[in-house]
């Protein structure tokens, strides 16, 4: 129930034991890479000669879009929450220890562990332990004065929370270079079946305010030169992943929809964890799938289905169909759609336009513009496709190269059989391209 908070909150916790109570329950949110290391390996570690430090707490491995990784610290400023979401540990119901960071606290952790090389940035979010605008104002608060008292420059991503006025998204905006508005069900019934005190609606109208305000301000600075940048790395989501019975096509026409409406960055894909009640393990809330563990394959296939959306140039529709409502879990979805349209291919590599290219599986986007300049001033061969950065063993099926095959695509089901990622390997979202 809102406001019958489990747990209590020591006051007396000092900084160390805070920031393993507040990151840990921040590992959930994926809008970056949670990974973490206590520098040790079996029962005996490295042994007296070890040397070097990791920190196991806090620190969490992003990527930029070039494939550049960055790290953050990755926090909550309060694990304290009215809400009851079924799906998250730090529901109000949960009997876990709650604790919560001061803002003079996360200034001065944010500046420290970044004076060390520990951190590139701070990814900030809260629970909801009292009014949605009054949470915003202390995560508001923690980036505004790192950025004017104590000076920092680097990277800050802030997460807005659900019912938050238009004029705190406004002034996050100033001091945050990412904002982001977790969804985290895709249906409005699933809400209100797992995060009854969640609103669809609260949580679109927070993106569409935000969408209208880069807007107006990039409009301003086209006329205004002194005018601020706001958010300059835009705004992001999360989705959660198996919490409840939406097909993959739901869920990536819901991404399709988001891209379009509010031009978001990015769409997180976040397979659901199985959290029990009150963190034992074996005893599951009823409303919840009772799954041996995260669907962390079809989570990837997402990621590569997202990735089709954002940088090849697919339509959701494309991808899934009423037929295919879920994505292939053996093959990526760029192959899959391939075979259902081999009357596309084969597709002659020295004329071929950028948008055809990006069509070939084992042809991604930076390998298509290499192709393209290269073929200006010299002929192509497989070789040299290869070190171009096609990817052959896929590309083989669906290629000619001045009209010379490797394979024709003659039979589906062979392809399918030898393109197949039958052990289901490969489980990180791939930096190459496909």
């Amino acid at each position: 129930m809102a406001g019958a908070v489990q747990g209590q909150i020591d006051r007396s916790t000092d900084l160390g034991e805070k920031i393993s109570i507040l990151a840990g329950a921040a590992k959930f949110d994926a809008s970056c890479a949670s990974s973490g290391s206590d520098g040790k390996t079996g029962k005996g570690g490295f042994g007296k000669n070890r040397f070097g430090s990791s920190i196991p707490a806090g620190i969490c491995h992003s990527w930029t879009e070039d494939g550049r990784c960055v790290s953050l610290l990755k926090v909550l400023f309060s694990n304290v929450c009215r809400f009851d979401c079924a799906y998250c540990v730090n529901r109000a119901s949960a009997d876990t220890k709650r604790s919560s960071f001061t803002v003079n606290e996360l200034v001065e952790l944010t500046c420290e562990f970044y004076r060390r090389n520990y951190i590139e940035g701070l990814f900030l979010s809260s629970g909801i332990f009292a009014d949605p605008d009054i949470v915003m104002e202390k995560l508001i608060e923690t980036a505004k004065k790192l950025r004017t008292e104590a000076g920092y420059g680097g990277y800050i991503h802030l997460k807005i929370i659900p019912g938050t006025g238009e004029k705190l998204i406004r002034e996050a905006g100033l001091w945050a270079d990412r904002l982001s508005a977790n969804i985290e069900l895709p249906t409005d019934k699933s809400l209100q079946t797992l995060a009854p005190q969640k609103s669809g609606k609260v949580i679109f109208g927070a993106m569409d305010n935000f969408s209208g305000l880069s807007s107006q301000f990039e409009e301003d600075r086209r006329r205004i030169k002194s005018t601020p940048a706001f958010a300059p790395a835009g705004q992001s989501t999360q989705l959660i992943v198996g919490a409840t019975a939406e097909d993959d096509r739901t869920i990536i026409n819901l991404s399709g929809s988001l891209y379009h409406k509010f031009s978001l960055r990015r769409v997180y894909y976040s397979a659901f964890i199985p959290v029990g009640v009150n963190g034992r393990p074996g005893i599951s809330d009823p409303r919840l799938p009772d799954i041996p563990g995260p669907p962390l394959v079809r989570e990837h296939r997402l990621y590569q289905a997202d990735w089709l959306l954002r940088f090849y140039h697919f339509s959701a529709a494309e991808i899934l169909d009423e037929g295919s409502p879920f994505l292939d879990i053996h093959i990526d979805p760029k192959t899959a759609w391939a075979l259902k349209h081999l009357e596309f291919f084969p597709v002659e590599i020295s004329r071929a336009d950028y948008e055809t290219l990006l069509r070939v599986p084992g042809i991604g986007a930076k390998t298509a513009r290499r192709i393209i300049e290269t073929r200006r001033s010299r002929s192509l061969t497989f070789d040299s496709l290869r070190r171009l950065g096609a990817v052959i063993k896929r590309a083989r099926y669906f290629i000619t190269c001045s009209g010379a095959f490797i394979d024709k695509p003659e039979d589906p089901r062979r392809i399918r059989r030898l393109l197949s990622d039958q052990d289901g390997a490969g489980l990180q979202l791939p930096l190459f391209e496909f």
